[in-house]
């Protein structure tokens, strides 16, 4: 039986927002996990570039004020909380708070668009410790469908590698287009559809701009080199374009849905400096943001659960579930050192 739902939850990685915040913040990404303090200290560099702020939390900030305009111009009337695994505003937080509103039911937003333990399974296994923390008064939470197959969210992620085409000389019309995601152990990609959705939604938004030569590569892998993940890594992949003559790459984080400090630093940073070495002229496309269809999708996917709204789903790959499989996305880590990613927000 469907629930009255009276809030929505949007759920997040969450990251620093000053150099005091940034060792806390990865030592919570960290915990349990067997990681040298050495890597902690190599990966909290990176934030030093951008004076330890991430831009994820203001990011957030800023998409559910465009939410709750969209709310109000459709007459949506559930209040959007926030909150994070990783640093403030914390899940349990959140939880506490709806709790001492009188939510009782809520729908969950999760900021990542596919399926996996790191992306879905394992914010739930969060939102249920947040629950155990909260007590008996903490609300049920139902987290909403992945939408990488929206028509908003590849409506979004195609106008915005138009627009980057557009910057390159000749219009990109000879470029190669690169979809990027976050790389994740092979073990992990094996019970879920991480990659399946993930070039799914390439083709998608390739097909919808019109570009052939276009490719699946994989960005920010960190984990020991004997454990296999997946591959190509984007600099790699840079490579073989200009090994075959390419001279232009537009390059379109799909496996993100904000320009987040990894995005910022593993493609503005690492793979330009990289482009520029070779020869090559990069534009990089902006992840879906704050696009309007993007926006759209969000108020699409909670009117499916509170009215009944038709889903919309692009491609052969079809609807993905509201509620997950008991043994979906369950990953066991197998034990090959240390390395695993430090960063994330």
């Amino acid at each position: 039986m469907q629930r009255p739902y009276d809030a929505l939850l949007v759920v997040s990685f969450g990251g620093p927002e000053a150099m005091e915040d940034v060792m806390p913040f990865l030592e919570n990404v960290l915990r349990g996990k067997n990681v040298p303090r050495q890597r902690m200290l190599e990966v909290a560099e990176h934030y030093k570039m951008f004076n330890g702020v991430s831009p994820i939390n203001d990011q957030n900030r800023d998409l559910i004020e465009a939410v709750k305009k969209e709310f109000q111009a459709h007459d949506i009337g559930l209040p959007i909380y926030w909150g994070n695994r990783n640093w403030h505003p914390l899940l349990p937080d959140a939880l506490r708070q709806m709790a001492e509103d009188g939510i009782r039911n809520s729908l969950a937003f999760f900021t990542s668009a596919y399926s996996s333990y790191s992306g879905c399974r394992q914010y739930r296994e969060n939102i249920e410790e947040a629950r155990r923390q909260v007590g008996d008064q903490a609300p049920a939470v139902d987290k909403m469908r992945v939408f990488f197959n929206h028509p908003g969210f590849i409506e979004a992620n195609a106008d915005h590698v138009r627009q980057a085409m557009g910057r390159l000389s000749g219009k990109g019309r000879d470029s190669v287009l690169l979809f990027t995601a976050h790389s994740i152990p092979t073990a992990m990609a094996e019970n879920c559809r991480y990659e399946a959705q993930l070039k799914e939604a390439s083709r998608l938004v390739a097909e919808a701009v019109g570009h052939e030569d276009h490719r699946l590569v994989y960005q920010s892998r960190s984990g020991p080199p004997q454990q296999p993940w997946l591959e190509p890594d984007i600099c790699d992949a840079l490579d073989e374009v200009r090994a075959r003559g390419a001279r232009q790459v537009v390059v379109s984080p799909i496996g993100f849905t904000s320009d987040h400090l990894e995005v910022v630093y593993d493609l503005d940073h690492e793979a330009a400096q990289h482009c520029q070495e070779l020869g090559i002229e990069m534009s990089r496309a902006p992840s879906a943001g704050l696009h309007p269809a993007f926006v759209a999708m969000v108020r699409e996917l909670v009117q499916e659960r509170i009215e009944g709204r038709e889903p919309r789903a692009l491609g052969p790959l079809g609807l993905s579930p509201h509620q997950c499989r008991p043994n979906c996305c369950l990953y066991q880590p197998r034990r090959h050192g240390v390395g695993q990613r430090a960063a994330g927000g």
